[in-house]
């Protein structure tokens, strides 16, 4: 429900964005949005008031600016809240995976939520399906081969690749572990894979303790 709620207030914040910086950038209010908008900059529209010498044209624009403008401040602040009571519920169902490196609340809150409860998924290799990362036969004639799937659950797929990607930027090891496994004729979709059945060790882990 909260990882519901928190992608309906992103696609109506950047909405908004959208439609702030489209009517900041062809309106005639004296701002320069030729790129994109700043929070800091969203901020000061909010407190925009209507001047004695706007036109007409000038004081709707600035009105339903500041009023874009307010919405995505409180969509900020909606979001910041949502963010924390998921992290809250995360840190009482698997305590301490959120901090690993590459991990976050949103992340492992998909993965939790594709999860579900134990017993539900009932395998390494099942997990993995559902985030659509598991090998397909692809052989051919002579040739053998396996393709990755390319279905499943596209959050929890989602998440992986987030949680991958910056373990990548941020993370030695797993750098280390990629390059080991491509010099091997694997692909970064294979790591995925791995991350994957990883992650599924783990809610198994939590399964046993808080049995």
């Amino acid at each position: 429900m909260l990882l519901a709620a928190r992608d309906l207030i992103n696609r109506q914040r950047v909405a908004n964005i959208n439609a702030l910086t489209a009517l900041v950038r062809y309106s005639d209010l004296g701002y320069d949005a030729r790129r994109a908008l700043k929070p800091a900059q969203v901020k000061h529209i909010a407190a925009w008031r209507r001047h004695p010498c706007d036109r007409i044209d000038q004081a709707a624009a600035r009105a339903e600016a500041a009023r874009l403008a307010k919405a995505i401040t409180a969509a900020d602040a909606e979001l910041k809240d949502n963010k924390q009571q998921i992290a809250a519920l995360v840190e009482q169902l698997t305590p301490g995976m959120a901090d690993q490196p590459g991990y976050g609340p949103i992340t492992c809150g998909s993965a939790i939520a594709a999860y579900s409860h134990h017993g539900r998924i009932r395998s390494e290799a099942a997990f993995a399906a559902l985030a659509g990362v598991n090998p397909l036969e692809a052989s051919s004639g002579n040739t053998h081969r396996h393709g990755l799937n390319r279905h499943g659950d596209r959050k929890l797929s989602l998440a992986l690749d987030m949680i991958a990607k910056s373990r990548l930027r941020f993370d030695e090891k797993a750098v280390a572990y990629l390059e080991k496994r491509t010099s091997q004729g694997l692909s970064y979709r294979d790591a995925k894979r791995y991350l994957a059945r990883s992650i599924y060790r783990q809610f198994t882990k939590y399964a046993t303790l808080n049995a």
